[in-house]
């Protein structure tokens, strides 16, 4: 059965890259430490601009960041990363471009102090996902006192653009959060998956 756009959160009723998205991922509680670091680049890439450039841009990031490999983006040197500045498939923002490799430096600290990253931001939401119950978009936040939180130790650590909406939009990808509006179709999916 295909679902009609009113079943749908309406922020996602731009394209089909969009739609893909929001039916197959948005939401889906993630515990792959690849997957959170490939989150991390996004949403740091995304701020200041629109969800919707970043996922039309997502193929040529995970090409010029080594399919989101944490390690080898952790290696890139400063000419690598003055080449990935002149390459159109990407936001060619410096500063987010250099943050992407502090970030998985400092990613990689996560790693060996807590395992893995993800046992460190689940401890977050106490290891389950907080499942919200929002009538409408205008409900949902743009931050949270867990966001809040995990951006405040984010920062200590020495991250970058992880402010507290970046990392509640983080929360919400990954799963750490069930923001899909209960009237639309995977609002439901998600609690029976989390």
């Amino acid at each position: 059965m295909k679902e009609t756009e009113s079943e749908r959160c309406s922020w996602c009723l731009k394209f089909d890259q969009y739609i893909k998205y929001h039916d197959e991922e948005w939401g889906v509680p993630v515990h792959e430490d690849q997957i959170h670091f490939e989150f991390l680049i996004l949403e740091g890439a995304q701020a200041g601009l629109s969800w919707s450039t970043i996922l039309k841009k997502r193929e040529g990031y995970r090409k010029v960041f080594a399919n989101f490999d944490p390690i080898k983006v952790a290696k890139f040197t400063d000419k690598k990363l003055e080449k990935i500045l002149l390459d159109p498939s990407i936001v060619r923002n410096r500063l987010k471009v250099y943050a992407a490799v502090n970030n998985a430096k400092r990613f990689l600290e996560i790693q060996k102090e807590f395992g893995s990253f993800d046992k460190y931001i689940w401890s977050f939401v106490n290891h389950k996902p907080i499942q919200n119950r929002r009538k409408s978009l205008k409900e949902v936040p743009a931050t949270t006192k867990e966001s809040d939180l995990l951006s405040k130790d984010l920062i200590k650590r020495g991250f970058k653009f992880v402010g507290s909406t970046v990392i509640y939009a983080h929360m919400q990808a990954c799963g750490l959060v069930n923001d899909h509006i209960e009237s639309c179709f995977r609002y439901k999916e998600i609690l029976s998956i989390s």
